[in-house]
């Protein structure tokens, strides 16, 4: 079994409520089973013309700016359920990865606890956890040729002897694009003492060859796993995300969400893309195969590519120095490349995988940088 009880919460949470105050009109017309056409209770500004918004956006951007959205998101869950197979109860919807990150701090972990994640992994998580006061221990990447991986074997090691509350794996990982199979995770997940929690960030698991397998839609005891609409949707801009877990987590990641977190125009727009999977999974096809051509393409010139199961590739150069020189070249010429900031990864430069990469020229800089030192 993955985890044999469900690790604690902060004691703070663990009596009754604090309960969200405001539901939103959308929960309360299920619950009395009827529409409630006239509004005049939530104070929203619902006879605003919004000539000026209509007249720059359109009538129909314009109809969903009026009325907080849904909290319990029904629609956008409905729709992941129905196309992934992922138990209704075991979603929450909240404002991309990014804000599902600082809600599972918050429901897990206490000032002075212990939060554990690789040394150069998705920043963010630790920006959250030392934001929050917790103590955070960075073991380092598993590194060889042609490989840069989260150590699984020093995150288990580390949280055992840190009495670690939480283990943080991004699968597949940023910014190596490496990807762990399901069987060590659910071995990661036995292995991690029963008091901690593993957060999961799947933000880029619709790019793994697998992706929508049965496993992908399983709520994992002892495991918080996150999703975004950001990458294969194409959603970045409007922040949306969600969460699974099992129902009993959720209930207690939904005492300390910010119930309007995700507006009607987003939950509006992510409803009308899932409603075309054929697109995202025309768009997410498409990008593997730039990630391959480019992967071959840096590889012919005598490149460090790593592998990835992302929406990149990652290129380790010789040196720091090098790594940086480019990135301020290419910057120079208005070309934005991700240079790693943690000092451990400070050679690997990322590159997404969109067209504009694969133009002739437009990565010159690099190019030049990897035959002169390669």
């Amino acid at each position: 079994m993955p985890c044999q009880s469900t690790p604690r919460y902060p004691e703070h949470l663990t009596g009754e409520g604090p309960h969200n105050p405001f539901p939103g009109i959308k929960v309360l017309e299920r619950r009395i089973g009827k529409e409630i056409p006239h509004r005049l209770g939530s104070n929203e500004g619902l006879d605003m013309p919004h000539r000026a918004l209509r007249e720059h956006f359109g009538d129909a951007l314009a109809e969903h700016v009026y009325c907080y959205g849904d909290a319990e998101a029904l629609g956008v869950r409905q729709r992941l359920s129905a196309q992934q197979g992922i138990a209704l109860e075991t979603m929450l919807v909240d404002a991309g990865a990014d804000s599902l990150i600082a809600l599972a701090l918050r429901t897990t972990c206490e000032l002075g606890e212990t939060v554990v994640s690789t040394a150069g992994t998705y920043p963010t998580l630790g920006y959250f956890a030392k934001g929050q006061g917790c103590r955070l221990i960075e073991p380092s990447y598993y590194e060889a040729p042609g490989a840069l991986a989260p150590d699984l074997e020093a995150l288990i090691a580390a949280a055992h002897q840190e009495n670690a509350r939480l283990v943080y794996l991004a699968n597949p990982d940023n910014p190596s694009g490496h990807l762990h199979g399901d069987s060590a995770i659910l071995k990661l997940r036995e292995a991690l003492p029963d008091t901690c929690w593993l957060l999961l960030d799947e933000a880029y698991g619709d790019f793994r060859d697998d992706a929508g397998s049965e496993f992908a839609a399983k709520a994992i005891p002892g495991v918080i796993r996150l999703r975004t609409l950001s990458k294969a949707h194409g959603l970045a801009g409007l922040r949306v995300g969600y969460a699974i877990a099992d129902p009993d987590v959720l209930a207690m990641m939904m005492k300390v969400r910010i119930h309007y977190a995700v507006s009607s125009l987003t939950l509006a727009a992510a409803e009308v893309v899932l409603d075309h999977p054929d697109e995202v999974h025309q768009h997410v096809a498409d990008v593997k195969a730039r990630r391959e051509q480019l992967a071959e393409h840096f590889r012919a010139l005598g490149a460090d590519v790593l592998p990835s199961a992302t929406n990149f590739i990652g290129i380790r150069l010789p040196s720091a120095g090098l790594a940086a020189e480019v990135h301020q070249q290419l910057l120079a010429e208005g070309v934005l490349v991700a240079r790693l900031a943690h000092p451990e990864l400070a050679n690997v430069i990322r590159i997404t995988a969109v067209q504009a990469a694969l133009e002739p020229g437009r990565l010159a800089t690099l190019e030049q940088a990897i035959t002169e030192h390669a």
